[in-house]
């Protein structure tokens, strides 16, 4: 036995990211290594290990089970069984087997790493050139995967038969590609070529050469990835890059870059240690950078924003092509979501040659065919953290380990914008990659997709489905639908009460907590529009205790599109424009030119009669309004997008110098004084609590204006004053519950200079507050919120019935 001690035998089940990352050959050479005899297996369930030994030879095996883990694998949970010892020799890994109920963690696809990267550039490797080379560190995982386990005949690549070569390092238990699933080489695997239109003028000898010179003469091309089609540009041609974005439909919305190597990506802009790291990670995320001046980058590319979209090669097939644009003399390309607007992204040869047809000019195809949707991951790097901006390919759908009760599989649907959809399963939290709007019919096929998608792969009948409480969202209302249809249990949950519950989720806060929640919009328990709160919570119930104060909104969703309409409805609520309906218009012409060349009458119109102009609370708006303000944006191409603009004026260094409006902080204190007379500050009729004084940041970003101040300045002092009231508000609600923990969520926590200034604030104050780093704190997270808010209602009723 080695330590002389009788043998002891256990069976260990690891659930986790745990199939696909090389986790079997690991344990294989763990077990050898401590003389260990028994095996390894892939379930559904997770990895299953049998093992035998000496007492002291088992225990250094489970310490080093978690230390010395795969660098790609992630234990969430290890439970043992002790098994009668049996005679044995040796320790083996054994073919996988399926178990009904899969709970086992799906990888998400891994970006090429160093070895494989050195060997298709090696023109004495067998791999040389070959843009489907992979091995156990990295490749497609989630969008080549059919079923559980994850195992060869259950993947996209099962058609492909391995040579002998391939064979031999697939069986070899001291190669990197012992059971590597995708395992594939220029004489067995998956093929590229390039053609035109309907197929035609196709190139198989050397195809990566042929799209680098199609690129060169300014040419799109529709590049078939890893989880889905890009559409590629040379970046440094303005009317190629302007001809993409007239084909595409997308009119103003910044487009990301994919460049070399991290030495290419500092040419184009600055990044720091952490942003590199992130950047050069096994995801190869989109990471915002600042964009350099005078870097290679046509105007188009990223109009009125700072920051520009970064990213790597995730595949050697991406990287092979770069290699060649590099030989003609280019630098960065436009990699932008192959797809028309927001429709989903394509995947299929035939779908892309049909749905990109009139914006690319050739199409860069291959045949391993692409299972699941997966679109590029964006985030950025912040002095606290990451923040997703949208968690996608690398990313999902790895689960979030929650404390969950156990009622059964729960199903949450998520928001209309930036869908995603969430399973949570057996405490683990299972979060679709980027669907996108739900607005769009193709969307929904996709959403739909994506459900019976996620539900199928992990073997889970949803007790219920949650949704937002919103009557119009198509999300919800497919929720309802599937709800009467199965016979489950459907749960509408309030669209700031699920944010809130996203970051609770993450950081493992039980609640209740204290919530500021900042969006655009969102349906509020009283039917208004929400999005500028103050909540207190937990998993189930929600209290709403202050908020932005309230300012109408001319035309509802008609204003979210044009910011000018909020601008003039902001004037007009904080006495801007006078008293007097009469001469409105008139002070709006002589102050606010700018503003008075839209049909602003009949706009007054609706303010004067109060006809269409549902009230808001959404930071959102007030970024819209103060926007369109300073001339920054009067309409929208694309949701946030003066919100957006607005913040590229400024940087962290401007906002700490400039002054705060005046009287702000003042009047939000006493107004808290006030409240603090009555129950709790309870005493405002529309249940709002703490009212946050906007209209005096509205004044003083008008005032400034007028003294000749220029937008940049007005952004700064903006974000100052917003930093101060929000942070402000936290505290004094905290002051009066200590005890509770402080979590920040909602979309407008994407502006990384507003959420540092918040955070830092809050810091001082010696409050901590918790982001979400792992979602995003936008309606990307929303369904995670949703799906544990669903799962404590399901148990607290259940819990209250049986006491009955």
């Amino acid at each position: 036995m080695g330590d002389g001690d009788e043998p002891v035998r256990v069976r260990l089940t690891v659930r986790g990211i745990v199939q696909g990352v090389g986790f079997r050959p690991f344990v294989h050479r763990l077990a050898t290594q401590e003389g260990l005899v028994g095996s390894v297996v892939n379930t559904g369930a997770g990895v299953i290990i049998e093992a035998q030994g000496s007492a002291p030879a088992l225990g250094r095996f489970g310490k080093r089970l978690r230390a010395e883990a795969p660098p790609l694998a992630a234990i969430h949970d290890i439970t043992s069984v002790l098994l009668p010892p049996a005679p044995g020799e040796g320790f083996v890994i054994d073919a996988s087997r399926p178990v009904a109920g899969a709970t086992t963690a799906v990888p998400p696809d891994v970006a090429l790493c160093a070895d494989c990267r050195g060997e298709v550039r090696d023109p004495l490797d067998r791999r040389f050139g070959y843009p489907f080379t992979n091995c156990t560190n990295c490749g497609p995982r989630w969008t080549i995967i059919h079923a559980l386990p994850y195992d060869r005949p259950l993947t996209s690549m099962a058609a492909f038969a391995m040579c002998d070569a391939c064979r031999a390092e697939y069986d070899d238990p001291g190669n990197r590609r012992f059971h590597a699933q995708p395992n594939a080489c220029p004489a067995c695997g998956p093929r590229a070529w390039l053609c035109a239109e309907d197929g035609r003028d196709r190139v198989d000898d050397r195809p990566l050469a042929a799209a680098a010179e199609a690129l060169a003469e300014g040419l799109i091309v529709a590049v078939r990835g890893l989880g889905g089609f890009h559409l590629a540009v040379r970046a440094d041609d303005e009317e190629a890059v302007a001809r993409l974005r007239r084909r595409k439909h997308r009119v103003a919305k910044p487009l990301a870059v994919m460049v070399a190597d991290v030495a290419a990506a500092r040419r184009l802009a600055f990044a720091s240690a952490d942003e590199e790291a992130v950047l050069a990670s096994p995801a190869a995320p989109i990471v915002l950078l600042e964009t350099r001046a005078g870097a290679a980058v046509a105007a188009a590319v990223a109009p009125g924003h700072r920051r520009l979209g970064v990213m790597l090669p995730p595949t050697p097939l991406h990287l092979l092509l770069f290699d060649e644009v590099a030989a003609r003399g280019l630098g960065a390309l436009v990699m932008t979501s192959g797809n028309v607007a927001d429709e989903p992204i394509c995947i299929g040869n035939d779908e892309a040659l049909t749905h990109l047809r009139g914006i690319a000019d050739r199409w860069l195809l291959h045949d391993r065919p692409i299972v699941r949707r997966a679109d590029d991951s964006v985030l950025q790097v912040t002095a606290h953290g990451v923040l997703h901006a949208r968690r996608s390919r690398g990313y999902a759908p790895a689960p979030l380990p929650v404390t969950a009760p156990p009622v059964g599989a729960v199903l949450a649907v998520g928001g209309d914008l930036k869908n995603t959809v969430c399973l949570l399963k057996d405490g683990l939290a299972f979060l679709s990659p980027h669907v996108g709007e739900l607005d769009d019919l193709a969307t929904r096929g996709y959403f739909t997709e994506t459900v019976e998608g996620l539900c199928g792969l992990l073997e889970a009948t949803p007790v219920a489905i949650a949704h937002d409480e919103h009557p119009g969202y198509a999300g919800a209302q497919w929720a309802r639908r599937e709800c009467a249809r199965r016979g489950v249990t459907g749960v509408g949950v309030q669209h700031h009460h699920a944010h809130l519950a996203a970051v609770m989720a993450e950081h493992r806060l039980p609640g209740p907590c204290l919530g500021l929640v900042l969006d655009g919009t969102g349906y509020g328990s009283d039917g208004g529009i929400w999005g500028g709160e103050l909540l207190v919570g937990d998993f189930v119930r929600c209290e709403r205790v202050g908020s932005l104060e309230p300012m109408p909104l001319p035309g509802g969703d008609a204003a979210i599109r044009a910011p000018w309409r909020i601008a003039v409805s902001y004037l007009w609520r904080c006495g801007l424009l006078g008293d007097d309906p009469a001469t409105a218009a008139g002070r709006l012409a002589a102050d606010w030119p700018a503003l008075a060349r839209w049909p602003v009458a009949g706009v007054l119109e609706m303010l004067q009669r109060d006809v269409n102009c549902p009230a808001t609370s959404s930071c959102g708006r007030l970024f819209d309004a103060v926007a369109a303000l300073a001339g920054t944006c009067h309409e929208a191409a694309y949701e946030a997008q003066a919100a957006m603009e607005f913040m590229a004026l400024t940087d962290e260094a401007a906002v700490a110098a400039a002054a705060p409006f005046a009287d702000v902080l003042a009047e939000l204190r006493r107004r808290k004084s006030e409240a603090g007379k009555s129950e709790a500050g309870k005493s405002d009729p529309g249940g709002r609590g703490l009212a946050l004084p906007t209209a005096l940041v509205v004044r003083g970003a008008a005032a400034l204006l007028q003294a000749g101040a220029g937008p940049a300045a007005v952004s700064a002092a903006f974000h100052r004053t917003l930093a101060d009231l929000l942070a402000e508000a936290v505290a004094l609600v905290h002051a009066d519950r200590p005890e509770l923990p402080v979590v920040l969520g909602g979309g407008v926590f994407l502006n990384a200079i507003l959420a540092d200034a918040i955070t830092g604030r809050l810091e001082c104050r010696g409050i901590r507050a918790h982001l979400p780093r792992a979602v995003s704190p936008g309606d990307g997270g929303l369904a995670l919120g949703q799906a544990m808010i669903a799962a404590h209602r399901l148990a607290a009723h259940r819990l209250a019935a049986n006491a009955n």
